[in-house]
């Protein structure tokens, strides 16, 4: 009678701790699927886009009742963005979402997170080295060919274009370039191009475009590969010079940017600018979320066509979900598809 008294004590003790760490389970890990939280580092706050991003990822996160640790900011800053990583291994981050702004840099935070099974998500990026289960971005050169284009049509394979280049040390700035020149060079080439690089600053950006312009003031038009970034320095001096005009008028300089941002499509509105390449920071964090819970689940990932209409491929280093990024000009400025369009919906 003792023994099975003392047997029952313990069976009853066993489905109680089995009971407590299944609550405990549920209430520290969220819905992680395979379980366990996500650490997710933001890049930077100091565009538009970026602060989009932010809003979009804090209400994915919501929405999906996913587990995560408290989200950093790197600040555009490597060893920042080591050292957020760095918190989230120690916290005991099962997945982490980053956006390293330095794809060449990145490598040795990537193989720390390799070293202890810990999948990385990279958004907008992909990294030069380093083992990452997803990049979530778009097809960049994509970006750089569609503008190309654009403005190749709009000024009829002539004139003079100005292009502000992104930080070239990031892929995301070289896919962009190299496919604009290649376009230009193959299609155009009676368009002169004027390549500026800019880092991704603004102030650059201004300071080289009115050197440019003071030397060659017949410019004829501008691409700009971050608008977050370059519109509103770019507008201002245009102004100044008294050489903003607006589309459709005599010495309008046609623009075409990328980003997507409300400030892109409310100066397509008023003719102030001709297109944009949309890039989509709501499919950025959402899908950066699903691969984070596929991640935690356990799940390998496979190339061809997804459900959320995008393509993956195989890339050196991991996989990379290539999401669609639509040209945006004044035929669909207003689609309520267009995440810009969705902010004060949200």
């Amino acid at each position: 009678m003792r023994f099975r008294t003392t047997s029952a004590a313990l069976a009853a003790a066993l489905i109680a701790v089995s009971a407590l760490s299944a609550c405990n389970r549920d209430s520290t890990d969220g819905a992680g699927g395979g379980g366990g939280k996500v650490g997710i580092d933001l890049p930077r706050s100091d565009t538009d886009f970026w602060n989009s991003y932010q809003q979009y990822m804090e209400k994915g996160v919501k929405a999906e009742k996913l587990g995560h640790l408290p989200f950093t900011n790197s600040q555009n800053d490597i060893g920042k963005l080591a050292a957020n990583v760095q918190t989230f291994q120690d916290q005991g981050a099962k997945a982490v979402i980053m956006a390293p702004q330095d794809t060449g840099a990145v490598a040795e935070t990537l193989n720390s997170l390799a070293e202890k099974d810990i999948p990385a998500i990279s958004v907008d990026t992909r990294p030069d080295q380093g083992d990452v289960y997803m990049v979530v971005r778009a097809d960049n050169r994509a970006y750089g060919e569609q503008a190309c284009k654009y403005l190749g049509e709009q000024l009829k394979g002539k004139g003079k274009v100005v292009e502000f280049q992104g930080d070239l040390a990031s892929i995301n700035g070289r896919d962009r370039s190299e496919a604009f020149k290649e376009c230009m060079d193959k299609n155009y080439p009676d368009i002169k191009v004027f390549e500026l690089a800019t880092e991704w600053k603004g102030e650059v950006a201004s300071a080289k475009l009115q050197t440019t312009m003071a030397a060659h003031p017949d410019i004829d038009g501008i691409y700009m590969q971050a608008g977050g970034a370059f519109l509103e320095p770019t507008l201002a001096l245009l102004e100044q010079k008294k050489r903003l005009v607006p589309r459709g008028e005599k010495g309008h300089i046609t623009i075409i940017s990328n980003d997507g941002i409300p400030q892109e499509l409310d100066a397509i509105r008023k003719g102030t600018i001709d297109a944009t390449v949309s890039q989509p920071a709501d499919l950025y964090a959402n899908i950066a979320l699903y691969w984070a819970k596929k991640a935690l689940e356990g799940e390998k990932v496979k190339e061809g066509p997804t459900d959320h209409d995008s393509t993956v491929i195989k890339i050196p280093n991991g996989y990379e979900d290539q999401l669609p990024a639509p040209l945006v000009t004044k035929e669909n400025v207003d689609d309520p598809k267009l995440w810009a369009n969705q902010l004060d919906k949200k």
